[in-house]
């Protein structure tokens, strides 16, 4: 009896050829629809499943290999006398190979103005059923989901025959495939019901890079984005120039882009390892460059550069004159590409969508050992109309937007984290530390400019009064935080004692 194979395919590239080669080493075609056609066309004799069920395609193609002859000679254990003396008696003949990819859903829902009955029609039943029927009854049937598995079957057919292990690892690649299509189905129907945190949590990634390393040397990494596109996140943007990016460019350069969306005039944002180093706004792209990188021009060194306006040739003039790991802008002009694809070590990343808002539909997650932490992201900053100035001295309009502005940079910064800013430009960062007064101390002493009449914005409230002592003695005007500690009236009293302005937001801003 001649061997079978089952080929019904969505995805019908290197198609013709395998089912060529495969009816050259004796096997029987059987196939359905679209495949068919694309097969008797091309001149491989292929037969329609019909007649082998000998039952009809209906409903409107829903049902056509949901049939026992299909799953019977699937799931037959070839070893197993019971099944194999069955299947004579019902004359069901085995199947040896499945081919199948299904249904493109994942293509369709991502074209606009897709409603929901037409990718309710892309959800492939059939072929899912196949593939998991096939899987399981790995040891006598290899069953190929990835166009780029059909070089090694055949090579190990022209051998004499397909090794188990080849065989287990195809089994292995069919739950994999049908999982990440399950879950794409599940994630459009959750976001269709707006269901926030379902009780079972999956999600569906594509790998896009293998890394050199993670972290560190000694540490294997891979980048994966979501499955479906973002718009406006690193994962989206396309590399104009420079070598490939690290585990630690994605992880920088993605916590720049989280800051830059804050903004909607010309803004430069500058991050070194996953805090800020330098944030400016201007009326020009070129002036805030200026302005962020006068404020820590030590820091900046060897960092990230997010822009969101085109980089022209002033900006790029200016970039480089320093070394700069990576610049991600809108766009770059054809000057400023010039002048800085001449440094070969600088990475170029031009994302249009940059100032695209985080979608509702997205999480927030942290990876910990046996969990996964998922919430909202943390979209807001400063609710004006939560805010309350709490002292005897009003802060200036020209204060309250720089505290703002500085809030901006906070929420970005590892806790504790205290910003000290002036004239919408940061001049000293405190992060990451374990108590308040160190990041307060930390802040206005890296500033390198005077910080006499400038503003401090802090994440959380302060415990005690020692912050509002250090403010006075870097010469701060105002300060904003959100208030709520049972000692805020010693930290309320002391500026009224030094005639800062302070302005409790209501809201604190966590990064840990």
């Amino acid at each position: 009896m001649a061997k079978k194979a089952l080929i019904s395919v969505s995805d019908k590239t290197g198609i013709v050829d395998f089912a060529k080669k495969l009816t050259s080493y004796g096997y029987e075609i059987i196939s359905t629809g679209g495949t068919l056609k694309v097969l008797n066309e091309a001149g491989v004799k292929a037969v329609d499943i019909s007649s082998v069920t000998g039952f009809p395609e209906c409903l409107d193609g829903r049902v056509k290999t949901l049939h026992p002859k299909v799953h019977a000679g699937l799931l037959a254990m070839r070893d197993n006398k019971e099944h194999m003396d069955f299947l004579k008696k019902m004359e069901i003949d085995p199947i040896d190979i499945v081919v199948v990819n299904l249904y493109p859903f994942k293509e369709t829902v991502k074209k606009p103005g897709i409603d929901l009955q037409t990718a309710i029609e892309n959800i492939d039943i059939g072929g899912p059923t196949m593939l998991r029927s096939a899987a399981k009854n790995y040891q006598d049937v290899a069953v190929l989901v990835d166009p780029q598995d059909y070089a090694k079957v055949l090579d190990e057919l022209s051998e004499g025959g397909i090794k188990k292990e080849t065989k287990f690892y195809l089994m292995y690649k069919v739950y994999q495939h049908t999982s990440y299509y399950d879950t794409l189905i599940a994630n459009y129907l959750r976001q269709k019901l707006d269901i926030e945190f379902p009780k079972k949590f999956t999600m569906a990634f594509d790998k896009a890079q293998d890394m050199r390393y993670g972290e560190n040397p000694h540490q294997k990494a891979v980048f994966y984005k979501e499955a479906f596109d973002v718009k406006g996140s690193l994962a989206t943007a396309v590399q104009l120039h420079g070598k490939e990016l690290s585990y630690n460019n994605i992880n920088d350069t993605n916590g720049a882009l989280d800051l830059l969306r804050e903004f909607t005039e010309p803004t430069i944002v500058a991050v070194k390892h996953a805090n800020p180093c330098g944030v400016a706004t201007a009326k020009t792209i070129s002036e805030a460059f200026f302005k962020a990188n006068a404020a820590d021009p030590t820091s900046i060194f060897g960092g990230i550069i997010a822009s969101n306006r085109t980089i022209d040739k002033d900006t790029a003039e200016q970039i480089s004159k320093i070394f700069i790991e990576i610049v991600v802008a809108p766009d770059f002009t054809e000057e400023a590409l010039a002048i800085l694809e001449q440094k070969a070590n600088i990475r170029l990343l031009k994302l249009p969508e940059i100032a695209q808002p985080i979608p509702d539909n997205c999480y927030d997650m942290k990876k910990v050992l046996g969990g996964l932490l998922v919430q909202e992201y943390d979209k807001m900053v400063v609710d004006e109309s939560k805010c309350k100035t709490v002292t005897k001295a009003q802060p200036t309009k020209e204060q309250f937007e720089d505290m703002v502005f500085a809030m901006k940079v906070v929420k970005h910064t590892k806790s504790n984290a205290i910003v000290v800013a002036k004239d919408k430009t940061i001049l000293g960062i405190g992060c990451g530390q374990v108590n308040r007064i160190r990041a307060t101390k930390q802040a206005i002493e890296h500033s390198l400019t005077d910080t006499k009449g400038a503003v401090l914005a802090s994440d959380a409230f302060f415990p005690f009064d020692d912050c509002v002592e250090a403010a006075h003695e870097g010469g701060i005007a105002a300060i904003m935080q959100p208030g709520g500690s049972i000692r805020d009236q010693l930290s309320i009293d002391a500026c009224d004692k030094y005639g800062i302005a302070m302005v409790f937001s209501g809201d604190r801003h966590f990064k840990h």
